[in-house]
């Protein structure tokens, strides 16, 4: 979420969540900045059907990134605005585990094999906002290594893990659009996968509703991709009669 104003917005209705008795979880990504940090570092770039290969010095890089100025800035941020929030990633007490994907084509980017939610039941108790970075750590004869995860991705397998109410998708865009060109705000996940099969969902948004549906199928009591460029759009879909984007139920 670069647009500061937006941030500013985003944090705020976390804190008013939180107030009204709800138990936010944030998981967030950071693909722009690291893009970024890597021109300055000048390390070289590399990607493979559209997707970054990650060595292990683009990883430590990409962890600087994830887990220290941008997690760190929106704990503080969420803090600041009225509720107490806690900066981990997820190596902290393992709570992400993850295996390499496409035998290592790709390097150091892994896809969630486990959640461990002990670590987010303790601060979810303590009435604290868990702030989440998608770095993981590895198993086997990976255990010493740290993979970069997807931010969808990670946030789906920890809402699954949790069983959580809804699991909100924060994009740039309106929402999953049916071959007219028109905003669909409810559908279920037979549907989803449909615009796929029939290519009308192509590109990014492909792998956003099967992260949704694979949530919905699995617990979570709904998925909203979610227009992040809409003011307040976290309140705007909870908790108003506008749609903010597209809910996909079970």
């Amino acid at each position: 979420m670069v647009n500061e104003e937006l941030r500013s917005q985003f944090c705020r209705d976390i804190v008013l969540l939180k107030q009204l008795g709800l138990r936010p979880v944030v998981v967030h990504g950071g693909g722009p900045q690291i893009g970024k940090f890597l021109e300055r570092l000048k390390i070289e770039t590399n990607f493979i059907n559209g997707l970054r290969v990650t060595c292990e010095q683009t990883m430590e890089a990409a962890e600087m990134v994830l887990s220290g100025n941008i997690n760190k800035a929106l704990a503080n941020e969420i803090s600041r605005a009225g509720a107490p929030a806690v900066g981990l990633s997820g190596k902290d007490g393992r709570l992400l585990v993850a295996e390499q994907v496409q035998g290592g084509q790709l390097g150091f980017v892994g896809e969630p094999k486990k959640v461990n939610t002990e670590v987010l039941s303790v601060l979810l108790e303590a009435g604290i906002v868990p702030v989440i970075a998608p770095v993981a750590a590895g198993e086997g004869e990976f255990e010493a290594a740290t993979f970069n995860v997807n931010a969808d991705t990670a946030a789906g397998a920890i809402a699954e893990a949790l069983g959580a109410h809804r699991f909100l998708l924060c994009t740039d865009i309106a929402g999953v659009l049916d071959g007219e060109k028109q905003l669909i705000a409810e559908m279920d996940g037979k549907r989803a996968l449909g615009l796929i099969d029939e290519g009308v969902a192509a590109g990014g948004m492909i792998p956003k509703l099967q992260t949704a549906v694979q949530a919905v199928q699995r617990g979570v009591g709904g998925c909203v991709i979610l227009d992040g460029r809409v003011p307040h759009s976290v309140l705007v879909q909870l908790f108003s009669k506008e749609s903010a984007g597209t809910t996909i139920l079970p």
